[in-house]
């Protein structure tokens, strides 16, 4: 295997994993933000334009979560 391949794929599983943990915080939020950023970074590697495109605006949409799950925690603590 390629070393792209073996990123892309590293890329692809974690998103998986982090999208499936998202319920137990918003740190895994986060991770999946990281995640959609690293296959974005592997689509344009790889030449997919639109794939990275995609990712790139999933990665910013994690990202919005992220921060208003933060809030909202922090919120409820006061």
């Amino acid at each position: 295997m390629d070393p792209l391949t073996a990123f892309g794929l590293f890329a692809v599983s974690a998103m998986l994993l982090f999208y499936a943990l998202e319920p137990r915080g918003p740190i895994y939020i986060l991770g999946f933000a990281a995640s959609c950023a690293l296959g974005s970074a592997y689509g344009f590697l790889q030449g997919a334009w639109p794939f990275g495109l995609v990712e790139a605006v999933w990665s910013m949409v994690a990202l919005r979560r992220y921060l208003a799950a933060r809030k909202g925690k922090s919120d409820a603590a006061q």
